[in-house]
């Protein structure tokens, strides 16, 4: 579902694991977002994004408050919102493939099937096995729902949180987050190194970050390349013509030492070729770094989830976190003056990885009941 870039690539990377793991198996990827309402659609993404932007500490008390949520609550309201959406053209889609199992990567498809099955079961009518994957390193009452078979999930601590919550334990797997398989494949940092033109025995700090309290992604380059070490940044705008510009104006003036990408799809020969990322904690792109096992400065975690993705990280000894410009380039500072601290941190990103979690869960999906 579209509503988050993590949601959709859990989903790609399970697509991708099932197409290997057996020839009869026939993915099929749903977007939901694509059968509502395009007024729906419209509140679901653009004012979430909105939300988080520029009224983080609203979300945040949303997060919070909704936590245990009552039907007069935030929680409680988005329901009701699902209750009333019309999702005849979801349930005919599904009807048309007539699946033997349904695996959501995000909420609110598994809310709205919860209910289904629970109507279906009322009306005599089986529905496949329904699964949810959770693509955080958290569980927050949006995901909790009676009628779903199994969750996988990030580690034992998610999973302990989910079975206190009324989950029966038999029905959560620990898997951890799905990533794409091309984060595990072996790669030569020269390669890599070559194909963005930078130098490969130079240190190298990848940029995936920028947001609200913190400043723009060619503001921070701008203060880390003020830094005396003789290191290179790598930044990635994605799909943001106007924020690639600026850093193409900035890599302008310092040569040899920021190189702009645009969007890119092997983000993972990006991770190859850095000693370090600096991200925010989203569930995805942290679990892509772990399994690249890189160290990481994490920036601008949304309120919420985020938040406990990094507080999972830094208790982990795999990241260290910035809150705000100038805590970055400090922090920054510490660890190339401290290469052991950072072998140690890339040690545990390895230790705490799952990389081929994808591949665990189409097993697990797969396997015979």
């Amino acid at each position: 579902m579209s509503a988050g870039a993590g949601h959709v690539r859990a989903a790609q990377a399970l697509e991708a694991a099932a197409r290997v793991a057996s020839p009869t198996l026939d993915p099929t990827h749903i977007d939901l977002l694509t059968l509502v309402p395009k007024e729906f659609r419209a509140l679901y993404g653009r004012q979430y994004i909105k939300l988080v932007d520029k009224l983080p500490q609203l979300w945040s008390y949303l997060y919070a408050k909704s936590d245990r949520p009552t039907r007069d609550s935030f929680i409680g309201s988005l329901k009701r919102a699902a209750e009333k959406l019309n999702t005849r053209k979801l349930f005919a889609e599904i009807d048309r493939l007539e699946p033997d199992a349904i695996l959501c990567t995000h909420f609110l498809p598994a809310e709205l099937l919860s209910r289904r099955k629970a109507r279906a079961g009322r009306q005599g009518r089986a529905l496949p096995p329904v699964w949810v994957q959770v693509t955080d390193f958290d569980v927050h009452a949006l995901w909790v729902h009676p009628h779903i078979d199994r969750y996988c999930v990030a580690n034992d601590e998610v999973a302990f949180r989910l079975a206190d919550r009324g989950v029966p334990r038999e029905r959560i797997s620990v898997t951890g987050i799905p990533v794409g398989p091309q984060f595990s494949a072996p790669l030569e940092r020269a390669a890599c190194a070559a194909e963005l033109g930078i130098a490969p025995e130079k240190f190298t700090v990848l940029m995936m970050a920028g947001g609200a309290g913190v400043g723009s992604l060619d503001e921070l380059a701008a203060r880390l390349l003020r830094l005396p070490n003789d290191l290179q940044l790598v930044a990635l705008a994605g799909r943001n013509a106007e924020l690639l510009e600026r850093l193409q104006f900035l890599a302008r003036t310092h040569p040899g030492r920021l190189f702009p990408v645009g969007f890119t799809t092997t983000v993972e020969r990006v991770m190859t070729a850095a000693d370090l990322v600096v991200t925010k904690p989203g569930g995805l792109s942290v679990s892509e770094c772990l399994a690249k096992g890189k160290p990481m400065l994490l920036v601008s975690p949304i309120p919420g989830q985020e938040e406990r993705n990094a507080d999972y990280l830094l208790e982990a000894g795999a990241a260290i976190k910035a809150v705000d410009a100038a805590t970055l380039e400090f922090k920054l500072a510490v660890l190339l003056s401290d290469p052991a601290r950072r072998l140690r941190m890339g040690e545990m990103a390895h230790g705490i990885a799952r990389p081929h979690a994808a591949r665990d869960v189409i097993a697990l999906l797969s396997a015979p009941p």
